[in-house]
């Protein structure tokens, strides 16, 4: 299998897949490699990819936080597996951050879109569905019977002056095993998901279902919240781009996004195995 992060890994930095990474994603799967893209955003930002998942049409989002079925393309997703942050342990997250950051904005994503608070900064490709104090947000009632019924998937937290690993490691000590808390934009900006949820922990899952043990994974990424991930994997490639905990965590490294780096190890990958194979 193939498991890869998007945004800095596989995408261009103009959000785009090249060319060379298309028909590198066809070959793998041609040649009977699974690709699984496992990303931070949510299921409705996946249009840029669902043209390529071919046979299972399967993608992780929300850093583990729901399996998503895109056949059917842009807007037609369906929620395969939802592993939710529950409202009491998000309420917490954001009393607990309030009080180890003051000035703290939070916003909450939920299965049917992003909602915020006033003071969150406009971050998104979209208008918030409501704009409101987290704690309303995530209240038993939010004010819409609907969007009550809706799993949480993440709260998002920025912070307007601390540098991003800053606040990462500072939330990290106020949060403790209540929450996974990690990043992957260059702001600081922090993705908190239900404990024990990450990239890693829902790839294991499908993983299981489909008896690929993690020797048969080929992982990329470029960005924290990628390296539990590159260290569960049997073989993981940090992009020339990333992080440098990310490339400590990884086994090997490839080339930058804007130059193909997924592209050019699958490339590899299938020519060694027609050659296997010939």
């Amino acid at each position: 299998m193939i498991a890869t992060d998007l945004d800095g890994t596989l995408l261009r930095d103009d959000k785009s897949v090249s060319d060379r990474t298309v028909a590198a994603l066809a070959a793998a799967e041609e040649a009977g490699v699974e690709v699984f893209f496992v990303t931070g955003r949510p299921a409705r930002w996946m249009g840029v990819v669902s043209a390529h998942v071919h046979g299972h049409g399967l993608a992780i989002c929300g850093n583990g936080a729901a399996v998503v079925d895109l056949h059917g393309g842009p807007g037609t997703h369906s929620f395969v597996k939802i592993r939710e942050l529950e409202r009491a342990a998000a309420l917490d997250v954001v009393r607990r951050l309030r009080a180890a950051a003051p000035g703290t904005s939070f916003a909450v994503e939920r299965t049917g879109g992003l909602h915020h608070e006033e003071t969150y900064p406009p971050l998104h490709m979209e208008p918030a569905e409501s704009v409101a104090p987290a704690e309303k947000l995530l209240a038993e009632n939010p004010g819409d019977p609907v969007v009550a019924e809706q799993p949480v998937l993440k709260v998002l937290a920025f912070h307007p002056e601390l540098a991003a690993d800053e606040f990462l490691t500072l939330a990290r000590a106020a949060i403790g095993d209540r929450a996974t808390v990690t990043r992957s934009s260059p702001s600081a900006l922090l993705e908190i998901s239900g404990p024990g949820v990450s990239k890693a922990s829902t790839l294991e899952l499908c993983c299981a279902e489909r008896g690929i043990s993690p020797e048969e994974v080929v992982a990329f990424g470029d960005m924290p919240n990628d390296i539990e991930m590159l260290s569960w994997a049997g073989t993981s490639y940090a992009m020339g781009n990333a992080h440098p905990d990310v490339i400590a965590a990884a086994s090997g490294r490839t080339v930058a996004n804007n130059d193909d780096g997924v592209a050019v190890v699958i490339e590899r990958i299938v020519a060694e195995r027609r050659e296997q194979n010939s």
